[in-house]
């Protein structure tokens, strides 16, 4: 179940890169990800979560920008897939499989991002604009990043 929670906020990542970190470490802060004397123990500090939410929202912000470039071009690829893998590696790290996780959240990543860009696509074309197809894309992806990090909750307390 672990593997598929990272791969599912790996897919987060592929649909806004920076919701899926700032969700994993808002998660390891509030004990539901217990990353304490892992590598990644880091991302528990209030600090690291409140940096990655504010890179979040900026993201979402950039998002609706006209000039923003298509999350398929090699950069925002790139950076899709290593922020899934970074989520999905806190994760299985949180239960001694990091890198297992690791795995997950890049392939999420992948998907997330092709299929993210799909389903825009086809929203955009539904409503004749892209805003609002962006906006229900945030709102999945918010919402997706809150259920996996509760999701977890059941994993912690067990």
């Amino acid at each position: 179940m672990i593997y598929l929670l990272a791969l599912l906020m790996g897919v987060i990542a592929g649909l806004r890169a920076m919701t899926a970190p700032a969700a994993v470490s808002w998660g390891a802060y509030f004990g539901f990800i217990g990353l304490t004397g892992t590598w990644m123990a880091f991302l528990g500090s209030i600090w690291a979560a409140l940096i990655l939410t504010m890179l979040a929202v900026a993201e979402l912000v950039t998002d609706q920008l006209p000039a923003t470039p298509s999350r398929t071009v090699p950069v925002q690829f790139a950076t899709r897939v290593i922020m899934g893998a970074v989520a999905g590696a806190a994760i299985g790290a949180g239960f001694g499989q990091w890198t297992s996780g690791l795995a997950a959240g890049a392939i999420g990543a992948v998907a997330g991002t092709f299929g993210g860009a799909a389903f825009r696509s086809v929203m955009a074309k539904a409503f004749r604009r892209d805003a609002p197809a962006a906006f229900i894309e945030d709102a999945i992806a918010i919402v997706g990043a809150w259920l996996i990090i509760n999701a977890l909750t059941v994993f912690a307390v067990s």
